[in-house]
C-alpha cells in the first residue's frame, strides 16, 4: 500500500544530511579565516596572551557530525539496494533474468551492507574523548585529527554504495522497459551504460562497480 520509508523518505533523509553538510561547510571556512597563533601578539598593545585558539574542537565536532551525515545517506542507499533485490513488485530476485543459476546483484548488496556497517562503527565522536599530554597541562584535547581521518573514510565508502546503487536502480529500471523514467534519472542511466552493460549472466562484479564508482565521482 506504501513505498518502504527508503524510498519515500528520501527528501526528508538526505536533506537532513544536506543541511548537516553546508553546517559543517561554514564551520570550516569559519575556521580557516581564523588567527591560530599561541601566543598571540598584539604588537600595538604591546601584548603578548596565551590562548587556546589552536584548539581544534569546532571542527572536531563538525566532523563528528559530518560522519553521521554521510553515513546516514549510505544506510539508506544500502536499503534501497536491498528492496530492488528481493524480488518484490515484479522484479526479480537479484535482478537476474536467469535465477538459480546465477546469483545477480547479491554480491554488490553484500559489499554495501559491509560498508555501510563499518561506517556506523565509525560513527562513534571521536570528539568526545581526549588524553593527557605534555605532564598534564594538554589536559583536553579535541580528536580532531582522528575525525577528520574518520570522516574521510567514511565519505569514501558512501561513494561506494552509491555506484551500487546507481549500478543496481540501472539493472532494475530495465525490466521496466520499455516504460521511461524521468530525463535526469535517464541521463545517469546512459552514463552508466557508456561504460556498463546490462548484465545478463554472473561476472566478477568488481569491474562494474569500479566503473559504476567512476561515473559517480565523475557526476558528483
Amino acid at each position: 500500500m506504501q513505498d518502504p520509508y527508503s524510498f519515500r523518505c528520501i527528501p526528508q533523509v538526505h536533506g537532513a544530511s544536506r543541511d548537516a553538510i553546508a553546517h559543517v561547510a561554514s564551520v570550516v571556512q569559519r575556521e580557516l579565516e581564523a588567527v591560530t597563533d599561541n601566543p598571540t601578539v598584539f604588537d600595538d598593545e604591546d601584548l603578548i596572551i596565551s590562548a587556546g585558539n589552536f584548539h581544534g574542537q569546532p571542527l572536531a565536532l563538525s566532523l563528528d557530525f559530518l560522519a553521521i551525515a554521510m553515513a546516514e545517506l549510505g544506510s539508506i542507499s544500502e536499503r534501497r539496494i536491498y528492496k530492488l533485490i528481493s524480488g518484490q513488485r515484479g522484479l526479480p530476485p537479484f535482478l537476474v533474468a536467469k535465477s538459480g543459476l546465477n546469483s545477480g546483484f547479491m554480491i554488490p548488496q553484500y559489499t554495501a551492507a559491509s560498508v555501510v556497517s563499518a561506517n556506523k562503527q565509525r560513527c562513534m565522536p571521536n570528539s568526545v574523548d581526549t588524553i593527557d599530554s605534555s605532564n598534564g597541562q594538554e589536559d583536553h584535547v579535541s580528536m580532531g585529527a582522528a575525525a577528520a581521518i574518520k570522516t574521510w573514510q567514511v565519505v569514501h565508502d558512501v561513494e561506494r554504495v552509491l555506484a551500487i546503487e546507481l549500478l543496481t536502480a540501472a539493472q532494475a529500471l530495465e525490466f521496466r522497459r520499455p516504460l521511461r523514467s524521468s530525463p535526469v534519472v535517464e541521463g545517469l542511466v546512459t552514463a552508466l551504460r557508456k561504460r556498463v552493460p546490462f548484465i545478463k549472466d554472473d561476472v566478477v562484479m568488481h569491474g562494474p562497480m569500479e566503473a559504476a564508482l567512476a561515473v559517480v565521482r565523475e557526476l558528483a
